[in-house]
């Protein structure tokens, strides 16, 4: 049985639902995933769209080109770790993304390639559907290709949440990361940096994610089924139980950089917590997300989607979102960050 899957993600819509997919898989066999990302060599090139935002933005192109891919690697770890899937990640950057996809497979020894059966040009990537078939025939060694659609309503809503669970434990797994780093964290930049996670985890938990499940999707599927009373219940007492958890981080993040508070104790918090937001994507993901699946009807989705979007709920606006996604951006590339497996 494959014990080892390279999975080759990009920036489309459809990079969440194949992380999703490759975790599933490789949990149901008990294998790693190696998580890759082919990045075109964009440096080769003296001309070209790339050239023009390098020259003109040189911060937009390093976020683009560079910084994104860190962004994506991070998120997908995160999903692999909450459901138990031991995982690392590489880059490459590379003009033929179907060479680099096999030979990544090779370097790390991998014995199943796990890619997507299409997908649309991103501005930092590959198109998956232009190469998958290439890598198929070259490759030499197994391969499994996924079947993937353009979302529809329900995955559009569903994978805002899936999206917002693996931004959340990326950041509280490079917290830990810095707990753990051995620097001195009471100076500029450790201490501005512990503070910014601290600011991203409560803000945006109690803003941006919380409010989509409680509010919008939890309600909706109370609504059409009382099969999942009880798992809505239980989820209700973890929202509060979460919250606590984040109160006493934040407060013994705070004592630890004023000198006041234990390093240990800070890392018993912070790994209490993200053994509980594991457990928390674990049930809404595996249970609730699949039961809105069958249960909400098409005006329901129409309305939950219409919440998530820029004219909807005000939480969930275009700046809100923009200014959370610039601070996660922040984060996961000041922060300690290994690819190795975790």
């Amino acid at each position: 049985m494959y014990r080892h899957l390279l999975v080759p993600i990009d920036g489309t819509d459809l990079s969440t639902e194949i992380c999703s997919n490759a975790v599933e898989f490789a949990r149901t066999l008990g294998a790693r995933i190696t998580f890759f990302h082919a990045q075109a060599d964009y440096a080769a090139a003296l001309d070209g769209e790339a050239e023009i935002v390098r020259l003109t933005s040189p911060e937009k192109f390093a976020y683009a080109f560079e910084g994104r891919v860190r962004e994506l690697l991070a998120q997908a770890e995160a999903a692999a770790r909450a459901f138990g899937v031991p995982c690392g990640s590489s880059t490459a950057v590379s003009n033929s993304p179907s060479r680099a996809i096999i030979a990544a497979a090779r370097e790390a020894d991998c014995d199943l390639i796990y890619m997507a059966s299409h997908g649309r040009r991103s501005s930092i990537g590959m198109m998956l559907g232009s190469q998958t078939l290439k890598v198929l025939v070259n490759a030499g060694m197994p391969m499994l290709v996924a079947s993937t659609s353009n979302p529809g309503a329900p995955s559009q809503a569903t994978d805002v949440i899936r999206e917002e669970h693996r931004s959340l434990a990326a950041v509280l797994h490079a917290l830990l990361n810095l707990l753990d780093s051995g620097q001195d964290l009471h100076v500029a930049p450790q201490a501005e940096l512990l503070r910014l996670m601290m600011h991203y985890i409560e803000g945006f938990s109690t803003t941006q994610h919380h409010p989509k499940e409680e509010e919008y999707l939890l309600p909706k599927l109370q609504a059409r089924s009382s099969r999942y009373d009880a798992e809505l219940a239980e989820l209700g007492q973890r929202y509060e139980h979460d919250r606590r958890l984040v109160g006493e981080l934040a407060a013994s993040v705070e004592r630890l950089l004023v000198d006041k508070g234990d390093l240990v104790e800070t890392k018993d918090t912070a790994t209490r917590y993200e053994q509980s937001l594991w457990q928390h994507m674990e049930r809404v993901e595996r249970v609730i997300l699949p039961a809105t699946l069958c249960h909400l009807t098409p005006e329901d989705w129409e309305g939950i989607n219409t919440a998530f979007s820029d004219n909807g709920d005000p939480r969930f606006s275009r700046n809100s979102r923009t200014e959370f996604r610039r601070i996660f951006s922040r984060i996961v590339n000041l922060a300690p960050w290994n690819a190795a497996d975790k």
